[in-house]
Order: C-alpha cells, then sequence, then structure tokens
C-alpha cells in the first residue's frame, strides 16, 4: 500500500460538527487531570508510577509482556533481573522520564530530542531508516499493510514539518487536541526508525500535552484505550492513508483523551486516599519514624528497598533499616527477598496498579519487516 505523506497542515477541514462536538468533553476532563494531579504533595510519585504503568501497557501493545512484579524488581535490582522485557519496559520509562526534562526546560519538542528519546527506548543509536525494504506486516495472515517511506531525505523532511507543525511555527489554527491526533497518526505513517516507533510516538502524544500547558506532568496515558481498542486503532490509521478522510480517526482519539483523562483521575484520587491514610495512620502509631520525605518514598515505588530510603531522606543506612523494620511491623510494608537482598511492597499501591484495569487484546499486532541493517 503507497501513501504519500502530505505535509501539514492538512488541507481538508477536520473541524466537522462531530469532532467539534466531542472536544469540550475531552478539555474539560483534561484540565480537571491537570487539577487533580497538583493535590500530590510531590510530583516525582506520579512521574515514577504512571510512567511505569504506561510503559508496561505501551510496550505490551508490541507484545513486550511483563509483570508488575517483574517491573518494580527490575526497577530495584537490574543487575539481578534476566526478564529482557521487564528492561525494555523500564527503558520505555526512562525514554518518557528523559522526554519531559526535555520538554519542561525547553516547552518544545525538536527532531534531536525525538531521537534521543528513541535512542534511550533501543539502546542504540541508528538514527532514522537510511537502508529501503521497511513495511508493516499484519503477523495473523502476513499480509503487507502499509508501507512507509524509504528514502532518507524524505523521512527527514516529512518529521521536520511535523515538528514544525508540532510547535507552532507553521500557522494553523486547529484545536490543540486535533493537532495532536494529526501528528500521532503523521509520525506512525512516517515510521522513521527500524524500531520503537509505535512507542516513540505514544510519548510524543503525552509531551505534546505538556508542550502546550494542557497538562503540567506526563501522566495521560492512551496505551490502555489503544489496547482495549486496538483492531480500531489500526483500521483508523489504515483508513486515513486509504480516504484521506479523518473525522472517524480524530474522534478515536479524542474518546481516548477522555476515557483514560476519567480513569487517571479516579486512579490518582485513590492514590491520594492511600496516602492520607497511610499518613494518618503513620503519624499515630510512630511518630518518631514519620515524615513527609518518607511517605513519598514508600509512595514513589511500589516496591522500595533500604538504599532509596537512605537516599531521599538522607539518613543512614542503619536508620533506614530501622524505619523499614518498623514499617513492616505495623504493617505498612511487606519485606520480600531476592537473592540476598530485601526489598519492601507498599501492597495496597501494588494492588491499585495490578488490578486496575484487564486488558484484553483485540486484534493481532502489527509487525514492522526492516531490512537487514550492518552493525
Amino acid at each position: 500500500m503507497f501513501y504519500n505523506i502530505p505535509l501539514l497542515p492538512p488541507q481538508k477541514d477536520l473541524e466537522s460538527k462531530i469532532v467539534l462536538k466531542k472536544l469540550p468533553s475531552a478539555h474539560r476532563r483534561l484540565a480537571e487531570l491537570k487539577g487533580v494531579a497538583a493535590t500530590i504533595p510531590n510530583e516525582s510519585i506520579l512521574i515514577n508510577t504512571l510512567a511505569l504503568q504506561e510503559a508496561k501497557d505501551s510496550s505490551a501493545i508490541e507484545n513486550i509482556i511483563t509483570t508488575h512484579d517483574e517491573l518494580y524488581k527490575a526497577q530495584l535490582f537490574e543487575e539481578l533481573i534476566s526478564n529482557a522485557s521487564a528492561k525494555e519496559v523500564n527503558n520505555y520509562a526512562e525514554a518518557l522520564k528523559h522526554g519531559f526534562d526535555l520538554v519542561r526546560k525547553n516547552k518544545i519538542l525538536t527532531t534531536n530530542h525525538i531521537i534521543q528519546i528513541q535512542q534511550i527506548l533501543e539502546q542504540n543509536d541508528a538514527g532514522f531508516r537510511k537502508v529501503p525494504g521497511t513495511e508493516l506486516i499484519n503477523q495473523a495472515t502476513g499480509e503487507s499493510i502499509y508501507t512507509p517511506p524509504q528514502e532518507y531525505d524524505k523521512i527527514v523532511e516529512v518529521i521536520d514539518n511535523m515538528v514544525k507543525f508540532m510547535n507552532d511555527s507553521i500557522d494553523s489554527d486547529l484545536d490543540p487536541l486535533i493537532k495532536m491526533a494529526v501528528i500521532h497518526h503523521q509520525f506512525e505513517s512516517i515510521h522513521p526508525f527500524y524500531d520503537g516507533n509505535g512507542r516513540t510516538g505514544r510519548i510524543l502524544n503525552i509531551l505534546y500535552l505538556v508542550v502546550h500547558d494542557l497538562l503540567d506532568l506526563p501522566i495521560l496515558y492512551l496505551s490502555g484505550y489503544i489496547i482495549k481498542n486496538k483492531a480500531d486503532y489500526y483500521r483508523l490509521l489504515q483508513k486515513v492513508r486509504d480516504t484521506g478522510e479523518w473525522e472517524e480517526w480524530i474522534v478515536y482519539m479524542l474518546n481516548g483523551i477522555e476515557q483514560t483523562a476519567k480513569e487517571t483521575i479516579v486512579l490518582i484520587s485513590q492514590m491520594r486516599s492511600l496516602m492520607q491514610d497511610y499518613k494518618m495512620r503513620i503519624r499515630k502509631e510512630l511518630p518518631k519514624v514519620y515524615s513527609q520525605d518518607l511517605l513519598n518514598n514508600i509512595f514513589r515505588h511500589p516496591y522500595t528497598k533500604i538504599e532509596f530510603v537512605m537516599k531521599e531522606l538522607m539518613i543512614s543506612r542503619l536508620t533506614a533499616s530501622k524505619y523499614t523494620a518498623l514499617l513492616v511491623k505495623r504493617g505498612f510494608l511487606k519485606k520480600e527477598k531476592i537473592g540476598r537482598s530485601n526489598f519492601y511492597i507498599n501492597v495496597p499501591l501494588f494492588r491499585l496498579f495490578k488490578n486496575e484495569v484487564e486488558y484484553r487484546q483485540q486484534a493481532p499486532p502489527i509487525q514492522t519487516i526492516n531490512p537487514i541493517v550492518q552493525s
């Protein structure tokens, strides 16, 4: 399937009656999410925990499957974990946080930023595709679904144009959420890298919202929505290429923003309630141990360890060991062991993430077939 990727902005009127009717509810939920996030006392709690949740879900779309337990252990003891999927998911979380650091500082997303994000994801510096032969294949049927641009110069041209459009340096009065839908479609159609395009594209969605002040933190993650609606996701990506009709794709993305924002608001509210419960109980039962920094630590890391407590509270190993022992004794943490090392689980927080949503994969994944590149 050949698709001549047009430069942005699209020449068609994208603000149909159906799209304009859907926009206010998506914006309203985003604004509500932005406000709820501000009620968590330390932003790194949300960035750390929700970034890992998104990393897990986004990677699952690409058939990189890991459990919460494996993921949290890999965060604690990378040298002891042989699970390749858990390491890949952690790479995603690191790429997301790195991207957030870049856009928070600069309030702009550049082509170089996109390359940096993909480098952290894939742990290589191959950059944009330079060798022709890449196509997208349906793994179930073996059918070729779509062939992205093959020439390096063309990839650079359309990526640079997309980045200008993303940062408002190309005149366009489109609503920013419509623009986000267009940008995501454009990036996935360009498919500029040999690997990691889907995950990079989903990170760009989040960072775009931060660049344009629709969110202060990177906490709206569409991967869970895409997993639940995977068949429609791939169908509508291709429909735009086949027909040039954008409405259904834009509505799909707006629905995703609204639904995901609602789910995230509930999740953050549950985290806030759990934190408040822990705060009151620890202050009552362990007044000499309690501090806001300690509370932040055991909610920043569903699995924590002595070294995390030492570093974040700036206390000695002896004191950190004493604190965690008391928290275990009172039932706030559960002590576990891997190899010779101890770690400590915030069980209610772990369950909150583990049981949040049960996803069903509804369609076979799309596989990228790349040429063999000599390294």
